[in-house]
């Protein structure tokens, strides 16, 4: 049973030492259902928000949290142009805890605040590149992942393997993808801080402006195309060319030119992560859902022959190659039983 918004300022009072707290009210758009969370307003007129984990996926996911925020230091935050979160304080509660931090103000972005001229487009994509452009150290110092860009590709190819031996991912994805995989311009790319778990909810829109970023747990060193791969999701690609950029405007560094490729190409990934995971938790229904995305991806990009993801657009592969390619490729039974999928981001 969800804990109601008074239990959560109850708990906010217990985390915080003299927290005065005279309003609250529920906070649920920013969650997604995997926390019990309030926001709480304080005599002075602050606001915090609590949240306590509603299971134990989501309690490592907080916990994973903290520590990304702590790596987030004041001196590192003066380079952001948005807020993130500041911890204030926990709460034992039940077999778990309840975290509160400060509150930042702004409504949870969508797919729709991206595109027209006062959409949050060129903000967002300065948001992605202030992230881009912190140094290295600030992930280095605080122990967490730093992943090479051979590392990056490595771990993509794992993923493709492993869908691949499912045997229910059209042969067509299966040669774009290992076209893809195999091309080595492709992956010379210098990896950056990531964010690592973008969407459009993670951004908080005042209007046209980012006002803050949340959801930080998966904080690393790796390819700038993992905080970019959502855009593939807008309706029309004018609308992530506006983010893109922006985000090309701001970046400290030259710009990737084959960014959009990686990009696309692990949004694409995410549909065989999708299924994999239907398969390991023997879930019928998620795996009929990622079978269908990939007959609709394989007819999308089967149409679209201007947009391959390798780079070598000239090369026209020869049936012969074609077949090796594919002999390559695990099919049903390549694969370990008992090997589990990890986030292409992930060592």
């Amino acid at each position: 049973m969800a804990r109601s918004h008074l239990t959560l300022a109850a708990l906010a009072t217990s985390a915080v030492a003299g927290a005065d707290i005279v309003v609250t009210r529920p906070l649920t758009s920013r969650s997604g259902g995997r926390y019990d969370s309030a926001v709480v307003t304080l005599r002075s007129g602050e606001e915090y928000v609590v949240r306590v984990p509603v299971d134990s996926a989501a309690e490592s996911e907080q916990s994973r949290d903290l520590v990304a925020l702590n790596a987030l230091t004041s001196g590192v935050r003066t380079r952001l142009p948005f807020a993130v979160p500041a911890y204030l304080g926990q709460a034992p509660v039940a077999q778990t805890r309840a975290i509160v931090y400060e509150y930042i103000e702004g409504q949870p972005g969508s797919l729709a605040d991206i595109g027209g001229e006062d959409s949050a487009s060129d903000a967002i994509g300065r948001a992605i590149a202030a992230i881009h452009s912190l140094p290295t150290s600030v992930v280095s110092d605080a122990g967490l992942a730093s992943n090479s860009a051979s590392q990056i590709a490595a771990t993509s190819r794992k993923l493709a393997d492993r869908a691949a031996a499912t045997g229910k991912v059209p042969k067509e994805l299966l040669t774009r993808w290992s076209l893809a995989l195999e091309d080595s311009a492709l992956w010379q790319f210098a990896p950056s801080v990531v964010h690592g778990a973008l969407a459009p909810e993670s951004f908080l829109l005042l209007g046209d402006r980012v006002s803050g970023v949340i959801g930080w747990q998966n904080l690393r060193v790796g390819d700038p195309a993992l905080d970019l791969f959502w855009l593939n999701s807008a309706q029309q690609a004018s609308s992530a060319d506006r983010v893109f950029a922006g985000y090309e405007q701001a970046l400290t560094r030259p710009a990737d030119r084959q960014l959009r490729k990686r990009a696309r190409l692990y949004a694409e990934l995410e549909i065989a992560r999708w299924l994999l995971h239907g398969v390991d938790t023997r879930d019928e229904g998620v795996v009929s859902d990622a079978v269908g995305m990939l007959e609709s991806l394989h007819a999308t990009v089967e149409n679209d022959l201007l947009n391959p993801l390798s780079t070598d657009t000239g090369q026209i592969m020869g049936l012969e190659d074609v077949e090796a390619l594919l002999d390559r490729t695990p099919m049903p039974g390549g694969a370990p039983a008992g090997e589990h999928a990890n986030r292409i981001s992930e060592d």
